[in-house]
């Protein structure tokens, strides 16, 4: 970059007479005066005096037919100011007494949500926050990054998986929100935190068993134990740190999943644009039990709403970033490592070329025979080869890398549980991941382009004598394109910055069991593009936009938006719960923008 540049974009951000933020444009993380300058040079929001909305799309939690309620209860408001590195937030839990009032049972429960409501004012980063339940983790999520006049978000989370831990007594909710408060960085975050139940109706004895279907009879949480200065999930530093937990689970389990929590920070916020010198772009983070690999999770790219740049996520932010996504590996196949006489088994975990630092924590949900005390369990096979990964480097011109790397990793096992209710019963499980990432970098020209894609199967069989107890498949698609660079350049002091940001998830499940068949299809699309015009070394224009699709179906429901936004106003905002519903968006969002240029700001 040229040393006039520099020297510029340092004298307006001294002199504050006309702000820039032409800042490197490999740079993924702004300064507060960068994002200060963005926001003095910005079309303003629709009101520029009140707080702003920002959101993700999502579906809405609709119970089941027959359900009363909701029963709401306040579980925490708090005002997280300085916080790092201090204790979390705790509270005593029960369960709500609406709850005793509908049966007082888990099973009582048809549909729970945890609702996270929040504001904020000033300057301040994103942060990351958590919430557990007896050391569960029930939602992990990024704050919206704040204005100087305010923001405000809502998250609502269907916890209904985890109506063991509601409905239990004398348990602890826990809430850790680093934030720094100085005086640079003044945005307090004040949150609260209800918990919305739904009851079945009228009130029924307990339903004939789904066996290992529905909510877990018991949640084992594989986190840090209270009191400590800092969340309840793991810090993995590198690839050879290793998180872990010794756990003994109840000795009439029949079937166990680990549910995996995750989310990346510092220098492995971008993990899937780091070149070989920063260790390459393939992340993956296994488990281990008892030092064996059951599986492993290739996450979803979730940006954070202060990544790549801030105003790419005003007011749509990115998917999986307000609550960020969990992974399931089921480990039925693997209970004779875990019922041989009640001892303690290590759960461990590792991230795959891992910089500082990954949060990583998990539950184990099992379900229990009820007419035993105690199954027991073997291993048929097993089978989990090392991790294939490659990279591979095109020779290029001077200042111009392009790198190739691709992974791949299976996982097969299966074993038996001997159980009281199901006879002997045989449980299989596959894991199959893909993994493929181009990466460009043209320094002359300051340009680097990110094109990746991750595939995932994953596949549970479960049977007895009489046949199929429980089988679930998942497909699952991740992309990301990310172009960050200087375009349309005419002069050293006349060109283009630009941001265009590209998610996309795609998912198909299937899954059934004596009590009949489920599926469900997501399509979730997200495009996003910002543009900053610079002449003679000032920065002209600002100009972004946002188009996401999502379409749910499944065979309960269907779900389908289709919005827009350009700068802060949501311009287009279409939705629908009829199943079929046709549309998508025509053209991208870059074509959007240009149909819109009068809406860009102008010297």
């Amino acid at each position: 970059m040229a040393i006039s540049y520099l020297l510029f974009l340092l004298l307006v951000i001294v002199s504050l007479i006309q702000t820039s933020i032409a800042s490197p444009p490999h740079k993924l993380r702004l300064s507060a005066s960068e994002v200060a300058a963005l926001e003095a040079a910005a079309p303003p929001p629709p009101r520029p005096d009140q707080p702003t909305t920002f959101f993700e799309v999502d579906r809405p939690h609709r119970p089941p037919p027959g359900s009363f309620g909701p029963c709401s209860t306040l579980l925490l408001s708090h005002s997280f100011a300085y916080t790092y590195g201090k204790p979390p937030t705790t509270v005593a839990y029960s369960p709500p007494p609406c709850l005793a009032a509908a049966g007082g049972r888990a099973s009582s429960i048809s549909l729970a949500v945890l609702e996270w409501r929040a504001t904020c004012r000033g300057v301040q980063f994103d942060r990351i926050f958590g919430v557990w339940l007896g050391g569960a983790e029930l939602l992990r999520g990024c704050t919206a990054e704040p204005r100087p006049s305010g923001v405000e978000w809502t998250v609502s989370k269907d916890v209904t998986k985890y109506a063991s831990l509601l409905a239990a007594r004398n348990s602890t909710l826990a809430v850790y929100l680093g934030n720094i408060v100085d005086d640079q960085y003044t945005g307090v975050f004040h949150a609260d935190l209800t918990l919305h139940l739904y009851f079945h109706h009228p009130p029924a004895p307990p339903p004939p068993p789904q066996p290992g279907l529905g909510p877990a009879d018991a949640i084992v949480p594989i986190s840090q134990s209270l009191p400590l200065n800092d969340g309840l999930w793991f810090q993995i530093t590198n690839g050879r740190d290793i998180g872990s937990a010794s756990i003994t689970v109840p000795r009439n389990t029949f079937r166990a999943v680990l549910e995996v929590c995750l989310s990346y920070h510092s220098d492995d916020e971008f993990w899937y644009t780091n070149t070989p010198r920063e260790h390459g772009p393939f992340r993956e983070v296994t488990v281990l039990v008892d030092g064996d690999i059951v599986g492993a999770v290739w996450p979803f790219p979730v940006v954070y709403t202060g990544g790549i740049n801030p105003l790419l996520w005003r007011p749509i932010t990115g998917i999986g970033s307000f609550s960020l996504p969990s992974y399931d590996i089921e480990l039925t196949p693997f209970l004779w490592k875990l019922l041989d006489g009640g001892d303690e088994h290590e759960v461990a975990f590792q991230v795959t070329n891992a910089q500082d630092v990954w949060f990583v924590d998990a539950n184990l949900h099992v379900w229990l025979d009820p007419r035993c005390a105690a199954t027991a369990a073997g291993v048929v096979s097993y089978d989990a080869p090392p991790l294939d990964t490659t990279i591979a480097v095109r020779p290029g011109g001077p200042g111009d890398e392009f790198y190739y790397t691709t992974a791949f990793r299976h996982v097969v096992a299966s074993g038996w549980v001997q159980t009281a209710s199901y006879g002997r019963i045989t449980a299989a499980w596959t894991q199959r991941l893909g993994y493929e990432n181009t990466n460009r970098i043209i320094q002359d020209s300051s340009v680097q382009a990110v094109n990746q894609t991750t595939d995932a199967y994953s596949g549970a069989h479960v049977a007895d004598r009489a046949g199929v107890l429980y089988s679930q498949e998942a497909q699952q698609s991740f992309g990301l394109y990310m172009f960050v660079g200087v375009v349309n350049q005419t002069s050293n002091d006349t060109y283009t910055i630009a941001r265009n940001v590209k998610l996309g998830l795609a998912e198909e499940r299937v899954a059934a069991g004596r009590s009949g068949f489920w599926s469900r299809s997501l399509r979730n699309e997200q495009d996003c593009e910002m543009d900053v015009d610079v002449e003679e070394g000032d920065a002209v224009g600002i100009s972004w936009g946002a188009r996401q699709t999502y379409r749910y179906e499944a065979s309960d429901a269907c779900y389908f938006r289709n919005v827009t936004s350009l700068g802060y106003t949501v311009v287009s905002d279409h939705s629908d719960e009829a199943c079929g519903v046709k549309g998508s968006p025509a053209g991208g969002i870059a074509e959007l923008m240009a149909a819109a240029g009068v809406a860009r700001l102008s010297s």
